[in-house]
């Protein structure tokens, strides 16, 4: 990838590369991590589970030889892992680092994490059990379209920050404002000041003509299966599966599991599961572009 004319490769500051699944984010971070030494940090939300390795395309072991790695796989498939929890172990890895003399570079996929890092993310305390299981009741009673209802009547000021067709905001927000007695815009309002602010940082986003990451998509795809990506999804299966779980959203993971139980043949899950990370790189591709317009964009090869 050609890196932009203004970018200082020798430069300490962190280096925060962002873009959608298969770009060749990973292979840059460590390109830059030769140039200057520096230690890697994840910025995917699925890359941090334990049981997936080959279907989220983790570092390999050559890889984690060759620069200093965070936060990949450490956390176990049973437990739920959020932004904050992405926000706080990322501040003590960025004290690690800068005691060791390392510039980071952070690089994944996950929007949600970067905007966290360089615009501040609420406080938010965590959600009672109490106010879960009532959601619980309310998404069985009335579907997941009922928080963005509940929103509009309850908390008129968050509902109009939301994407209201998105279940996984509404049902947050509508929790949160149960849980603590604030509505989520009063704590988003009180934002503490962010981790690393984007005018202390080297943002490079990697974009390309979206054929090119189809074409990329299907080949990684193609080599993940051939590399023991069904032995993963089956060892998943076994061990922990809860389709709601968000260590269970990996892209794929679901329509491979369909030929492990029979109900697809192995060309068509494959067929979908591609289909599926479309999809997924294109959701990814519209939030980059609508919510970093401040990054350098650097083209995929």
């Amino acid at each position: 990838m050609q890196l932009p004319n203004d970018f200082d490769p020798l430069d300490p500051r962190p280096v925060l590369i962002a873009g959608p699944t298969a770009s060749g984010k990973s292979s840059l971070a460590l390109r830059l991590a030769a140039d200057c030494p520096s230690a890697i940090i994840n910025a995917d939300a699925l890359q941090v589970y334990s049981g997936w390795h080959t279907l989220t395309a983790r570092p390999s072991e050559a890889d984690l030889a060759a620069a200093q790695h965070h936060l990949y796989g450490h956390i176990d498939m049973s437990e739920t892992y959020s932004v904050g929890h992405w926000m706080r172990e990322c501040a003590r890895t960025l004290d690690m680092i800068a005691a060791d003399g390392l510039r980071p570079v952070i690089v994944g996929g996950t929007g949600l994490y970067f905007r966290a890092l360089t615009e501040g993310l609420a406080d938010i305390p965590v959600i009672s059990e109490d106010v879960q299981e009532a959601a619980d009741e309310v998404e069985r009673r009335e579907g997941l379209e009922g928080f963005a209802k509940r929103l509009l009547e309850e908390d008129v000021k968050t509902a109009g920050r939301l994407d209201l067709n998105n279940p996984a905001r509404t049902r947050r927000a509508w929790e949160v404002l149960h849980s603590t007695g604030r509505p989520l815009a009063d704590w988003q309002d009180d934002t503490p000041p962010p981790l690393i602010p984007l005018r202390n940082s080297q943002p490079l986003l990697v974009s390309g003509p979206p054929d090119t990451l189809r074409a990329r998509i299907d080949r990684r795809l193609d080599q993940m299966i051939e590399s023991g990506a069904l032995a993963e999804v089956d060892r998943a299966r076994r061990t922990f599966w809860d389709p709601n779980a968000p260590s269970c959203q990996a892209i794929g993971a679901a329509e491979l599991i369909s030929y492990l139980d029979g109900d697809l043949a192995l060309d068509e899950a494959v067929s979908r599961a591609k289909i599926a990370t479309h999809q997924y790189a294109k959701r990814q591709r519209t939030w980059f572009r609508t919510r970093m317009r401040d990054w350098s964009v650097i083209e995929m090869q």
